[in-house]
């Protein structure tokens, strides 16, 4: 029966439409893929080097067996044999700027799974799997998108995640450093997660967003950055089919930056630590965890704030300049 008076509760609209309209909606990222694999029931799973260790959990508890493949500075995969009918491929669409080489897969390879959780605003590629994670965009402590035409014979719960936004309301009142401890236990919380369906205050929040807005000024801040810093990155990136992505990558070969811009408030993550324990010194991925920088760019910024980093980023390697 429907409740009828008493408190309020947090006055979020529900009128308007989820961005994933189609997409299965589940708990988390990790849990999406769990979900795909649990349909298809590969042999084995394809997976890049350069990787997130979060996403080869699913992998691991699943009791699938992996293996790894590189990548070239492209981040077009090197496949050195043949993938089995009884395989998978999963690719990652890398900082949501590789729908071509997304495209060019889809091709060539069959059995195949993208990786659009830094690719929000990817479209799924017509009976390909795919599998998102909308808090890498926007302010929402969980949930995850996947798509794939199994028909599932899973049953599912309705997750009940109001204790996960702890760490949002206090950014709110507070600042990222005071609320960073809450946010850690979240991402820790997140991991032990079975698979359930994605909770409603998660799915009310997902439907107050300005989509459009959230693309325009992805993309904004984006070319910004890039008009300027194109000159000293390494990344040769390609802005014809920009989709909105999560961070500019800002490929340069110094060491000291990455600190620099976290010590004057720029917070910038390093992806991901642990390959440099698994690959050479001379790789492509070696090269792409240590010196890669996820400058951002998202809709809580403009194009004043981008001028800021680029102007810290200047600064930088003036002062590294040594007089003649």
């Amino acid at each position: 029966m429907k409740e009828i008076g008493g408190f309020f509760g947090l006055e979020l609209s529900s009128s308007k439409d989820q961005y994933h309209l189609d997409a299965i909606r589940l708990n988390s990222g990790r849990n999406a893929l769990k979900y795909i694999l649990l349909q298809r029931k590969p042999r084995k799973v394809l997976i890049p080097y350069y990787i997130c260790e979060s996403v080869i959990e699913p992998i691991r508890d699943l009791g699938i067996e992996y293996e790894y493949y590189s990548i070239n500075e492209k981040f077009e995969p090197i496949l050195e044999k043949r993938i089995e009918s009884t395989d998978y491929l999963l690719y990652v669409n890398y900082f949501g700027i590789n729908d071509k080489q997304v495209q060019q897969l889809t091709c060539d390879i069959k059995n195949l799974i993208v990786d659009n959780t830094q690719a929000f605003f990817s479209k799924p590629l017509a009976g390909v799997d795919t599998f998102y994670s909308p808090r890498k965009f926007f302010g929402v402590a969980d949930g995850g998108f996947a798509y794939t035409n199994v028909i599932s014979k899973i049953d599912l719960e309705q997750d009940i995640s109001y204790d996960k936004y702890e760490h949002l309301l206090k950014r709110i009142d507070t600042h990222a450093q005071e609320s960073y401890s809450q946010y850690v236990k979240n991402e820790e919380n997140i991991s032990k997660q079975p698979i359930r369906k994605m909770s409603k205050i998660t799915e009310v929040i997902l439907q107050n967003i300005d989509y459009e807005f959230v693309v325009l000024r992805r993309n904004d801040n984006f070319k910004y950055l890039h008009s300027s810093l194109s000159n000293v990155n390494k990344l040769n990136i390609d802005l014809t089919q920009l989709q909105a992505p999560m961070i500019y990558p800002l490929l340069i070969q110094d060491e000291d930056l990455r600190n620099f811009l976290i010590e004057n408030k720029i917070y910038v993550a390093t992806y991901w630590k642990e390959v440099l324990d698994i690959v050479g010194i001379n790789t492509v991925e070696y090269e792409f965890s240590k010196y890669l920088i996820p400058l951002p760019i998202d809709q809580r910024y403009d194009v004043s704030d981008m001028k800021i980093i680029i102007e810290l980023i200047r600064n930088f390697k003036g002062s590294k300049t040594k007089p003649c």
